[in-house]
Order: C-alpha cells, then structure tokens, then sequence
C-alpha cells in the first residue's frame, strides 16, 4: 500500500528576553528570562494521508483461449480417416454388387457383415483399431480429449460441460447404429473419462496437447 504523507511543520516564535532593573540594584542583579519556545497548533490538514489502495495483491487468474488452428487440423483429421474408411468400404460393397444410396449404408454392411472384406482390407482395419492404432481405444481417447482442451483453451473447469459433449455424440451414433456399440467404443468412452476426470482435477493450466501424426 503506498502512503502519501503531508509533514508536519511546527513553527516557534522567539520570544524576545525581558530583562527586569530596580534603580536601587541596577548594576547588581539582572535577570534575563530564557526564550521558550511556543508550538503552534496542528493543523488537521497537516495530518498524514494514507492512500485507500488495497494492500492485498489481487491473484490473476489465467485467461484461456480457443486453440482455433489445432481445432480445425483434429476435424480436418478426422474427416479424412472417416472419408479414407468409408470410401475403402464402399468400393468393396460396390465390387459385391451393392448398392450404396446414403452414408449409413457401410455402416450398416459392415454391421451385419454382408460385406466380404478381403485380406488387405482386414489387416488394416485390424491395425487401426489395435491399442495403438489411429481408431484404438488411446488414440481416440487422446484425440477426443484434446478436442476438448482445443476448444476450451485449456480450461479445467469446462471439462464436465466438454464430457457431456462427447456422451451426446456417443448417444447419437449409437442411435444411427440401431443398438449398443461394439465394445471397443464402450472401452474409448470410459478411458476418455478417465482422461476427463484427470483434466478437471489440475490445478494448473496446461498446455494444449499435440497430437501425433
């Protein structure tokens, strides 16, 4: 707290000594009274002057902020190995004689595997969606929660309003899939709360994940 201080000025007046005679004892005894110093009043704008200013040190809080390129590069992303799995499911369908007249449709072949998937294909699809391929339950995971901290700059505390995000797209593909998902998905949305719940526990503000090619 910085103060702001007026000084105190005293002014004292000299008073001049009186010196007494008698005209009886003139040369033998003179007095001389001793000058006393006279204080002045204080003045009440003479008093010192405190600044109002808050000694207590405000804490700033940290300012989180949308991490717009790396939103747009996990959609970007996304869309592309959506884009690349449904176009290598259609050309089998395609290869097969059937028909294919909206998105749901290799979805719903691969669902009730009426679609003969040769060994290249199998191999792939097995390799992506290992534990460590791009649609495993880690990755997905990680991309998901990534996602979040993307769009909220970080921010711990939107974690739960972030999770029931991810739950609700959970629910709608599981309504467009027409019953439960398979247990690879159950398995990547417990482990992305997990990873929620670790995010909303921090204390600190983290750095926005990259995520790895």
């Amino acid at each position: 707290m910085s103060v702001s201080a007026v000084n105190e000025v005293t002014n004292y007046s000299q008073v001049n000594p009186v010196t007494t005679t008698t005209e009886a004892a003139k040369t033998d005894n003179v007095k001389q009274t001793e000058s006393v110093p006279k204080t002045e009043p204080k003045k009440e704008s003479d008093a010192a002057v405190y600044d109002k200013t808050d000694k207590t040190d405000k804490v700033e809080k940290p300012t989180y902020k949308q991490d717009t390129a790396l939103v747009e590069k996990l959609k970007a992303d996304a869309e592309a190995r959506t884009a690349q799995m449904r176009s290598l499911v259609e050309k089998m369908m395609m290869k097969q004689g059937q028909t294919i007249n909206s998105s749901m449709d290799y979805l719903m072949a691969l669902k009730n595997g009426t679609v003969k998937v040769d060994a290249a294909t199998r191999k792939q699809a097995q390799d992506d969606i290992s534990e460590d391929g791009y649609w495993g339950v880690k990755q997905t995971s990680d991309r998901l929660v990534s996602f979040a901290k993307a769009l909220t700059g970080g921010d711990p505390s939107k974690a739960n309003e972030m999770m029931k995000a991810i739950e609700k797209g959970f629910g709608q593909a599981t309504k467009a899939w027409g019953s439960d998902l398979p247990d690879l998905c159950q398995k990547t949305l417990e482990a992305t709360r997990e990873k929620m719940n670790e995010w909303k526990k921090s204390t600190s503000t983290e750095a926005v994940e990259t995520v790895a090619q």
